[in-house]
């Protein structure tokens, strides 16, 4: 796998600096995480689910969860089991000729989204040899009390499989969110997921049930952050989770709920002056499916710390991914500070001449920062996020997205 590598290899070459790494399901832990990208979140109730991960992994989609929970209803849930263990047992038998390095078929990270611990080890017998297609399971509405059995129930899984099998806990439970539960909540989360640590990918946001407990939702024009309940409680599992001092976890964003266009009430905020000759057809593409906000809440995710995005449609894939990439400002002041002869601090000037450069301070933003631009490329000089979406555009045959 390798993010942009739907691309033909003479638009990578002409776009990047540095060309997106390959990795595979069996990297290290820590280089998944950061490869998640845009994880695309499908119903397991879809008959033709099998054909939509193969569809998806060429157009570039990096991971996807096959979704039990809330995106199915109550009394479907049997079948939507059943047609899980179908679904995957046919692009078990479609995909076997491409094998990657790790002995399992070069599809997109695929994990499962349960509602109970019980499933975990039913859906794994179920699935006998086909279960070497999972990547891991998506815990819900995670807290101390409900992780610890579902985290029992990933051990024993991994056990029967004899695979790596990988945790994402959703942080969306009431108790997170009210704030007098919130910091016994978080504390709890932090000794669950320490205690089984080798196991826990990534920790996911489920910003959609914070609104829910107050009747809230947003629209295309506001980002989670400006809703000031849910910005909160991102900023505190950040603190908590999310260190950069070796003790932290991969937190991922918030979905972003809208794809098709409606009546706006504010203006878009996409500038039209970055969007010249045939990009500025993309610039109306993007919004008319809202995808504007969504660029906007992307750059903050990033600022407060969070990397990746669920995503709920196979159009927010694209603005994700592009939103990754290292620019080459970005990556020479990273490469500068963490040069062997810097380690002692000190302060050097930008080789862009426009910031100043402590070494000490923004050490670990520039080793985050080369992770990404190792699983994500370094753009050229002059190449930005409007390059790399037209890019997409072509490479899926539509300058719609």
């Amino acid at each position: 796998m390798r993010h942009f590598g739907h691309f033909a290899p003479d638009v990578r070459r002409a776009l990047f600096h540095h060309e997106p790494a390959e990795f595979d399901a069996g990297a290290p832990a820590r280089t998944l995480a950061a490869a998640l990208g845009a994880t695309l979140y499908s119903p397991a109730t879809r008959t033709s689910l099998a054909a939509d991960v193969v569809k998806q992994a060429r157009r570039g989609v990096m991971s996807m969860v096959l979704c039990l929970e809330d995106s199915v209803d109550d009394a479907d849930v049997a079948g939507a089991e059943a047609n899980l263990v179908r679904q995957l047992e046919r692009l078990d038998r479609l995909e076997q000729p491409a094998v990657g390095r790790s002995g399992r078929p070069d599809v997109p990270l695929l994990f499962v989204r349960v509602r109970e611990p019980r499933q975990l080890a039913d859906l794994v017998a179920r699935l006998g040899p086909a279960a070497r297609l999972l990547s891991g399971f998506v815990l819900p509405k995670f807290t101390e009390e409900r992780g610890i059995p579902f985290l029992e129930a990933m051990t024993d899984a991994e056990s029967a499989t004899g695979q790596r099998l990988f945790a994402m806990p959703v942080l969306e439970s009431p108790e997170l969110l009210h704030r007098e539960t919130r910091a016994a909540t978080l504390a709890g989360i932090a000794r669950t997921v320490d205690k089984y640590r080798e196991r826990v990918l990534a920790l996911r946001l489920g910003v959609t049930d914070f609104c829910s407990a107050y009747g809230l939702r947003r629209t295309p024009e506001m980002t989670a952050y400006d809703v000031q309940l849910v910005a909160s409680v991102i900023g505190d599992v950040v603190n908590v989770l999310g260190r950069a001092d070796g003790t932290g976890y991969t937190v991922t964003g918030p979905v972003w709920e809208y794809f098709r266009s409606q009546e706006r009430m504010f203006k878009p905020q996409l500038r039209q002056s970055i969007f010249t000759g045939r990009a500025a057809e993309l610039r109306t593409s993007l919004i008319d499916h809202d995808l504007d906000g969504l660029l906007r809440e992307i750059e903050l995710d990033r600022a407060n710390g969070l990397l990746g995005k669920t995503c709920i449609h196979p159009s927010h894939v694209l603005p994700v991914h592009a939103l990754s990439v290292v620019s080459l400002e970005e990556y020479s002041d990273a490469t500068d500070i963490l040069r062997p002869e810097r380690s002692g601090g000190g302060v050097v000037r930008s080789a862009y001449t426009n910031k100043m450069n402590e070494v000490k301070p923004h050490r670990a933003w520039a080793e985050r920062t080369l992770l990404r631009a190792e699983l994500f490329g370094v753009v050229r000089e002059g190449v930005g996020f409007v390059d790399l979406l037209a890019a997409g555009a072509e490479a899926s045959g539509s300058e719609r997205l």
